[in-house]
């Protein structure tokens, strides 16, 4: 059986009449949407639109929770309790699952987003909590991890289903971690080499980090960052550069 990978995109950003990225282009690209639940980025109204359009291309859909930050879009670090940083995990999944049960469709998977996602992957105690919270809202729901990090460590010691990612437009760490925003070269903006070195990726069954050394790790699916100016041009190259070397794109199952 040959090679396949999910391709995954953050989506459902915008706020009122504040539109940010082209879910419509991206949901003709990828194969699961993960949809932001109100608490850094969307709104009721965004999250059934965005929602609908994801049914209507048969995208798998994803809850996305973040920090209760909509100033910072979730990418603030804030130090929240264990209890009530699980209880804002419930609050945001059971949103997600009624807006996508309102579009005639259900919610397959969880991915944390932003610098919740980025503490959880440090985190061993903190992803646990996470996870938890949102397994006690849906208990079968599927858990998108950062691949070979802490969230990976906190789901195997559920359990729970899981589904390793990698990041298309993300430099990496040797631990496995995301390069730090703040830092240079930290996010790819060049679709030109985001497709093939996604494509080695994958081929190599390995994250590659800055500095060249490979990462032995599960890759189930690839973010595609919505949020940036060129994310449907890496949407594209990335499945051009994965299709051209034989690897189906198709949406997970576990």
């Amino acid at each position: 059986m040959g090679l396949s990978v999910d391709l995954n995109a953050d989506m459902g950003e915008s706020f009122g009449e504040w539109n940010l990225g082209d879910d419509s282009a991206l949901l003709g690209i990828v194969t699961s949407a993960n949809v932001a639940c109100g608490f850094h980025a969307g709104d009721p109204d965004v999250m059934l639109k965005t929602m609908k359009m994801a049914v209507d291309n048969n995208v798998g859909i994803g809850a996305h929770p973040g920090f209760d930050d909509l100033r910072g879009f979730g990418r603030y670090r804030m130090q929240v309790p264990l209890p009530s940083l699980a209880n804002q995990v419930r609050y945001q999944v059971g949103a997600a699952q009624a807006m996508a049960r309102a579009a005639g469709g259900e919610v397959r998977h969880l991915k944390l987003h932003g610098a919740l996602a980025n503490m959880c992957s440090e985190n061993q105690d903190m992803a646990r909590a996470c996870y938890e919270a949102a397994l006690s809202v849906a208990p079968e729901i599927i858990i998108m991890v950062l691949a070979a990090t802490a969230q990976q460590r906190a789901v195997e010691e559920l359990g729970a289903t899981f589904v390793g990612e990698i990041f298309a437009d993300r430099a990496y760490n040797d631990d496995a971690t995301l390069v730090d925003r703040s830092k240079p070269g930290a996010v790819i903006h060049d679709s030109a080499i985001a497709g093939p070195r996604i494509a080695e990726m994958v081929k190599a069954g390995a994250i590659i980090t800055e500095s060249g050394k490979h990462i032995e790790t599960q890759i189930d699916t690839i973010c595609l960052h919505g949020d940036t100016p060129e994310a449907v041009e890496i949407a594209r190259s990335v499945r051009s550069a994965l299709e051209g070397d034989g690897i189906e794109v198709k949406t997970f199952r576990t």
